[in-house]
């Protein structure tokens, strides 16, 4: 059987950044408006294809001030406007932090770890593989992931290095049009893969791609979240790059709407939210989240947003346009009116009535208030809140879920408020979210009986383990681009210095276990890419604000955001 292939770098260093522009400044959006496609763009990595100066952004860390763009006029979605410097100097050095003192001796290691895992391609580097845990079984765990990847390709692009980036959209793209088939069934035109690797034939001396649609996954299930990655990625490479071209190409943007096709086709649903299996993301294994995950919803949200931005306003792009508009609309009063839970909404659904009929009723699915778990009453602090797992017919999922709150900050799903609120609650269950390593891929984990219905008594996902309750470092750059947008950093230093203790010296581990995250994972892999990676782009992140032009997007003008200068800056 062919073996994948892994090549390393002739060095494992980091080159030299040069973080000299601030933030952008953010100007209203009108999701009514189409946005017309930036022309011109600046190619010399200057500054960014459509960058406005931010002057009251509250982090302040670059010591120059941006000047205004050329052209005031274009309309882009603001923070989307950010731009990450990307002028470097020749060859791979550690950097040296932009105020003069030493980086943390983690961020080498982490660098030369991650480099180790690149996988070459006839001669390029398109991806990375998931682990480089040689003492246990390989699995998929050397396939290159597409959600697994996203903390790479970021971490790449911060550090100007956008070519792998770029190889690895366009090698997915391809894997997109192949034929998909799963027991005689054959899947949607659009569906990216879940993961690929490289095949060699030593013979024949010729490689090929080979991957996995679902087919070959736990639970034969499909990745729903796959083609919103990919749709962000392409995103945050024109962002970093100020280089529309590859986005503009008529592949890119025949697939984008392909994954667009999918999601929006209009069916039986009567929500906007989109309808999901077990399995289809992140927890990626039987865990009760079913139905409308808080993932999956704030995930493409995202992805509409991005693609807002990317498509070309030709016959076929306008069409998508207008119904990316109004999803966006629906979707986003579904998610802020039903998946919205603080201490008032709460206490509202503790005094529902049920078996209620027409436009009046108040208590629209048929909650029933003797559903509420006891743990939410003493979890829910005063002040702050949190969008919750999953919505439907008798069904409120009240567990956090870390991704799916932090995906909604920094798509602009999350009003400022509910921004605030989620940020509020993170730091009043802190021993709870975060406790001694961040950090909780959701909150409370399942046990007992309720264990055996939900999981299928799920040996990987017992209580406080893996997706049930585990705790996960590569979170890390999720919280730190929210935390920087909502302009509360000093939650994420305080998340980063935890996971300074231990990541390196436990060798990187992929999740850890227990009910305060002190045990490593009891089937967690060590050198876990992506944890390697969050970390690296949660230090860069937090160094340089400005490379969260990458990742986040501004509210329209309705809901620009009063943002506050930190006390701890």
């Amino acid at each position: 059987m062919s073996t994948l292939s892994v090549d390393v770098t002739q060095n494992g260093s980091i080159r030299n950044v040069d973080s000299s522009c601030s933030m952008a400044e953010i100007e209203e959006y009108d999701f009514s408006r189409l946005p017309n496609r930036p022309k011109n763009l600046n190619l010399e990595r200057q500054r960014s294809f459509d960058e406005r100066s931010l002057i009251d952004m509250p982090l302040g860390l670059s010591p120059h001030l941006s000047s205004r763009a050329e052209n005031p006029s274009r309309v882009i979605d603001q923070f989307d406007s950010i731009f990450t410097p990307g002028r470097m100097s020749g060859g791979f050095n550690t950097p040296r932090s932009q105020f003069g003192f030493e980086p943390h001796p983690m961020i080498s290691e982490a660098w030369d770890s991650l480099r180790r895992t690149l996988v070459y391609f006839r001669g390029q580097p398109v991806g990375t593989i998931a682990a480089l845990d040689s003492s246990e079984e390989k699995l998929n765990y050397d396939q290159v992931f597409v959600r697994d990847f996203v903390p790479s390709a970021l971490a790449f692009l911060m550090n100007g290095e956008p070519e792998i980036v770029k190889n690895f959209i366009l090698k997915t793209l391809r894997l997109q049009s192949w034929e998909k088939k799963i027991d005689r069934f054959q899947l949607g035109e659009g569906v990216m893969p879940a993961s690929f690797k490289v095949l060699h034939d030593p013979v024949r001396n010729t490689e090929t791609l080979m991957a996995d649609f679902g087919e070959s996954a736990i639970g034969r299930v499909a990745p729903v979240d796959s083609g919103f990655w990919w749709i962000f990625l392409l995103r945050a490479y024109t962002k970093s790059t100020g280089d529309s071209s590859l986005a503009e190409m008529p592949e890119c943007q025949k697939g984008m709407r392909l994954i667009l096709s999918l999601c929006l086709s209009e069916g039986f649903d009567t929500f906007p939210t989109l309808l999901c299996a077990d399995g289809c993301c992140m927890i990626d294994r039987r865990m009760g989240v079913y139905g409308y995950p808080i993932e999956i919803q704030a995930l493409f949200f995202l992805a509409l947003r991005c693609a807002l931005t990317l498509l070309k306003q030709d016959a076929e792009g306008k069409e998508f346009v207008d119904r990316i508009v109004k999803r966006l609309h629906a979707l986003s009063y579904h998610m802020r009116s039903y998946f919205w839970l603080d201490f008032k909404q709460l206490n509202d659904i503790y005094r529902y009535k049920t078996e209620e009929y027409s436009h009046t009723a108040v208590n629209k699915f048929n909650v029933i208030p003797d559903s509420l778990p006891e743990w939410v009453f003493d979890f829910m602090p005063t002040h702050g809140g949190y969008f919750i797992g999953n919505v439907g017919p008798s069904k409120m999922d009240f567990r956090w879920f870390c991704l799916g709150n932090c995906i909604a900050i920094l798509a602009s799903l999350a009003t400022p408020e509910q921004s605030t609120a989620i940020m509020d609650l993170i730091e009043s269950r802190w021993e709870e979210l975060v406790g001694e390593m961040p950090l909780k891929v959701c909150y409370p984990a399942i046990e007992s009986h309720e264990w055996r219905i939900v999981t299928g008594c799920d040996p990987k996902n017992t209580r406080w383990s893996y997706h049930n309750g585990g705790s996960w470092p590569v979170l890390l750059w999720l919280l730190t681009a929210a935390c920087i947008k909502t302009g509360r950093p000093q939650i994420a230093r305080r998340a980063i210095e935890l996971a300074e203790t231990r990541l390196s010296k436990d060798s990187w581990p992929e999740y850890y276990d227990g009910k305060v995250g002190r045990y490593i994972g009891k089937q967690a892999r060590k050198f876990q890419t992506w944890s390697i990676a969050g970390y690296l782009v949660a230090k860069m992140m937090l160094e340089d604000p400005s490379h969260l032009g990458m990742v986040a997007l501004e509210e329209d003008k309705q809901m620009r955001p009063a943002m506050k200068r930190s006390a701890s800056f």
